[in-house]
């Protein structure tokens, strides 16, 4: 750390490049990285294991899939980087190899969110779902 007038300045992350001048095979490999992101499993995969690691079989109870889904996805991830495995006796453990694909994932969640706002006040998408009108209580007779 530099201090600046007396004051400690803190740290600063390395520069990340951007997309402009990247040639076109970083630009394919940026491609598919989304490409993984695309799928809505695999986003319920890369949400459960934000609490942990968690086995295939944990996995596919937690998202109602099969284990044999739930491992064709895992692989996916891990091709790109965005899970790891770790063998222990019989069972497979995944956990996140990199927590940034969550603030890359909040901050979509989050500009899709404020456009449903704006588009349609009242848009529930990212709301919990309301309770079935048949729950609903009634006060009178109709």
């Amino acid at each position: 750390m530099k201090a600046v007038s007396g004051i400690m300045a803190l740290p600063q992350p390395p520069e990340c490049p951007s997309m402009k001048g990247l040639p076109p095979e970083a630009l394919e490999q940026v491609a598919a990285y989304f490409q993984a992101l695309s799928e809505p499993t695999r986003l319920r995969i890369l949400n459960f294991l934000r609490d942990g690691e968690r086995n295939v079989g944990d996995l596919a109870q937690a998202c109602g899939y099969t284990a044999a889904n739930v491992s064709r996805h895992l692989a996916m991830l891990m091709q790109h980087g965005l899970v790891t495995r770790e063998t222990r006796g019989t069972s497979a453990y995944y956990r996140i190899a990199d927590d940034s694909v969550y603030a890359l994932c909040d901050l979509v969640c989050g500009n899709i969110a404020r456009k449903l706002e704006r588009s349609a006040p009242g848009n529930a998408a990212f709301a919990p779902p309301a309770r079935p009108r048949a729950a609903r209580k009634r006060t009178a007779p109709r």
